[in-house]
């Protein structure tokens, strides 16, 4: 197991800070925070939690610390199929419902897909996607760049959004070897007067242009929560919408 210096030092340089930076940031002296990361001083389970805050660190990460330095976890991983996240479910079910004639998913932080609505069923059931599916696995598989129109220009930013939440979580490899692939499919990306970056589907004659929006838990004291992301797609032009409607009824 990781030891507690380890794990402080490893997240402090990930986070691109000095031992001064941290201690100006965590209100303590630069020396506390050189004894923390060479072991000469034990914290305490409030340092930790303190040390965590300041360093936004994943919900994990602290857990983490806390169980390096002897202490039981701060924060739970409840299942999302528990009674006590009933009221979780529920939220999710009914911005996934409302959402509808639209499509709208659920994912975790390694992009499992959780929770669909209906319209996402029917559009991504051609792809074999359900509840307990890899996002990730259909992203990059070879089959992508013959539905998706502007498959090159999606890859590049979609790459760019995998290495942005591996960076944030400390480092995913499932992520980082994602984007590593998508990269390879990424081609340069023209300047646009469109505000967002659309996906582009093409079902034989049926052509989709999707945007897309997240939404995440303002204040988490869950594992499970940490970085769940519910994603709601909006149509970029009329055909679509009508096509969504079309595909609802």
């Amino acid at each position: 197991m990781t030891q507690f210096p380890d794990l402080l030092r490893t997240w402090r340089k990930h986070r691109r800070l000095s031992q001064l930076d941290l201690a100006l940031e965590a209100d303590v002296s630069a020396r506390h925070i050189s004894f923390l990361e060479t072991g000469r001083a034990r914290p305490s389970r409030d340092m930790i939690a303190h040390l965590g805050e300041v360093l936004t660190l994943p919900l994990d990460a602290i857990n983490q610390m806390m169980v390096a330095m002897g202490f039981t976890p701060r924060f739970p991983a409840t299942p999302l199929d528990d009674a006590a996240m009933a009221p979780v479910r529920q939220a999710v079910r009914y911005m996934l419902d409302r959402h509808a004639p639209y499509p709208g998913l659920a994912l975790d932080r390694l992009w499992t897909i959780r929770m669909l609505n209906a319209p996402a069923r029917k559009l991504f059931a051609p792809f074999g996607l359900a509840e307990g599916s890899s996002l990730l696995d259909m992203t990059t598989s070879d089959l992508m760049p013959q539905i998706i129109e502007n498959w090159a220009e999606v890859a590049h930013h979609s790459a760019i959004r995998l290495r942005a939440e591996s960076l944030a979580a400390g480092g995913l490899p499932a992520l980082d070897a994602a984007a590593a692939k998508l990269s390879q499919d990424a081609g340069p990306v023209s300047p646009t007067p469109a505000p967002t970056i659309p996906t582009i589907y093409r079902f034989g004659d049926q052509r989709l242009s999707l945007f897309g929006t997240i939404a995440q838990f303002s204040t988490i004291a869950d594992e499970t929560l940490d970085d769940f992301k519910i994603e709601l797609f909006f149509p970029a032009d009329q055909a679509t919408e009508a096509a969504l409607h079309l595909l609802a009824s």
